[in-house]
């Protein structure tokens, strides 16, 4: 027997008691359940209050709240916790129900429990969850994954709750993904490109305030230009309302002042880097994006060095001193130099996500389709932002598109960048400013466009100490050459 609620959640958290919120505001009947079961009550007896909502006080109860075929969506910590519930749902359930886990999975966990549930006669969905506590209640960006003949099941419900884009907004954000860990790993690539987007939006900041002398009150006006723009985005956004905010809890000054230099991390950036050394892609802004994280941490050992480690000494080389007093010296030109460069290094960001997702699609045959994953991103998550429709443009005009940077509209954007993108990291260079991804989205392009990189020489090396092998530019096959015998003698003295 089951229960006559369309829906049912575990998990009230702040997350999970918006998401269920949002649910039950759709039109939905909603079953809840928490392990602390004050929870249920708190929620019942306040925000939920008169709302079509059914409170349990246990996983039997709870399943049997929800109508066949159940959808039972879990929002709690990844890892363990969610095998737990697994083991404690499936002996409730019945054929055809489907367990879904909205949380942060490394996606072969999810895997295995497509796998798990599946023999067990139900269905698994892994489906990524971004935008937030304000998403979740509002309208989030959802990446479902897993066993497919779920979708048909929950695809109304769930592009109910989503986010919605378009001139009519009436396109949700949310689609199918694919088998297995699809969802999951869209949402990991997701959160690396956002790992990259603040990394550069915190360089861009540093740039025009060490540099440029740009107080707060300047910083929240240029930010606000800049997201009327082509950089028009939630991050920028909400980094223009960092700079408005004065200290509330007593101090004087700003807040953002008053905030430790040091960044914390929950490994999906870490998850992405890992994985695209994997596949073999340079996904090399995430990457440094990490370590920036890393050495953000190492805050002591920073202190320590300012001490004693010395950067480069003012007026010391009088001609590039002068270039970058060129560049500063007009406020407004350097603001929008830093806006060229922060949109290059974004294209670079999204162009190298893209195509991490397309070596794993390949590798585990996923069949992504990349316009609907810029699609997804288009509204309710963290990296949503205008120029996505750009990139379900550049993917629907060519769905085996190799990289975003072979779109016209993006060469040509970072083609009219390209002077302003090289004076700031040459700038921060030679005034000793860390800009790592800056530096690093540069680099990539450089080597990217380059038709022939030193890798020739490197080849030789490893030919030379081990025997690797290398391939000619003249002939078809392997080679190896013994480089000791036909290596010039050095000269002894």
């Amino acid at each position: 027997m089951s229960g006559d609620c369309d829906f049912g959640l575990i998990g009230l958290a702040v997350m999970g008691e918006n998401l269920a919120l949002n649910v039950e505001s759709r039109g939905y009947k909603v079953a809840v359940y928490n392990r602390t079961t004050e929870k249920v009550d708190d929620l019942i007896n306040g925000r939920a209050a008169g709302k079509d909502f059914v409170g349990t006080h246990s996983i039997e109860d709870f399943v049997k709240a929800v109508r066949r075929p159940r959808k039972l969506m879990m929002l709690v910590k990844a890892g363990p916790a969610v095998d737990a519930i697994i083991e404690q749902l499936l002996p409730h359930c019945d054929p055809g129900d489907i367990i879904i886990d909205g949380g942060n999975e490394y996606y072969l966990n999810t895997e295995r429990r497509v796998k798990q549930v599946e023999e067990a006669g139900m269905l698994y969905v892994g489906c990524g969850v971004s935008g937030g506590e304000e998403g979740a209640l509002k309208g989030p960006s959802l990446m479902p994954g897993g066993s497919k003949e779920a979708w048909p099941h929950i695809k109304d419900l769930l592009q109910s709750i989503a986010a919605k884009v378009g001139p009519n907004n009436d396109i949700p954000c949310c689609e199918w993904l694919g088998n297995g860990g699809a969802g999951n790993y869209v949402k990991m690539v997701h959160n690396g490109i956002e790992y990259g987007d603040m990394q550069l939006i915190c360089e861009a900041y540093q740039l025009l305030h060490e540099l440029g002398g740009l107080d707060n009150d300047d910083l929240y006006e240029v930010f606000e230009k800049w997201n009327q723009g082509d950089l028009q985005s939630y991050l920028i956004e909400i980094t223009r309302d960092i700079f408005s905010v004065k200290d509330d809890q007593g101090g004087d000054g700003y807040l953002v002042d008053k905030i430790l230099d040091v960044a914390g991390a929950k490994g999906t950036g870490k998850w992405m880097s890992q994985l695209a050394l994997d596949l073999g892609v340079p996904s090399t802004l995430v990457t440094t994006a990490v370590f920036a994280r890393g050495l953000s941490a190492q805050k002591e050992a920073r202190v320590r060095a300012s001490e004693k480690l010395n950067g480069p000494a003012s007026g010391s080389n009088q001609e590039m001193t002068a270039i970058v007093k060129q560049l500063i010296g007009n406020r407004e030109a350097f603001v929008e130099a830093v806006k060229q460069a922060l949109y290059a290094s974004k294209i670079v960001s999204y162009a190298q996500g893209f195509v991490q997702l397309q070596a794993a699609s390949e590798e585990h045959d996923w069949g992504l389709n990349y316009g609907n994953c810029a699609l997804l991103w288009r509204g309710g998550c963290i990296i949503r932002a205008q120029f996505l429709d750009r990139i379900k443009e550049a993917f629907d005009a060519d769905p085996n598109l190799e990289n975003l940077l072979l779109n016209s509209f993006f060469e040509n954007a970072v083609e009219d960048a390209q002077e302003s993108w090289r004076a700031v990291v040459a700038a921060a260079s030679i005034m000793g400013i860390p800009v790592p991804a800056f530096s690093t989205a540069l680099n990539y392009y450089d080597g990217y466009r380059m038709a022939r990189l030193p890798a020739n020489l490197l080849q030789a090396q490893r030919d030379y100490f081990g025997a690797h092998t290398y391939q000619r530019v003249d002939k078809e096959g392997a080679f190896h050459s013994e480089w000791l015998q036909l290596r010039k003698e050095p000269a002894h003295s």
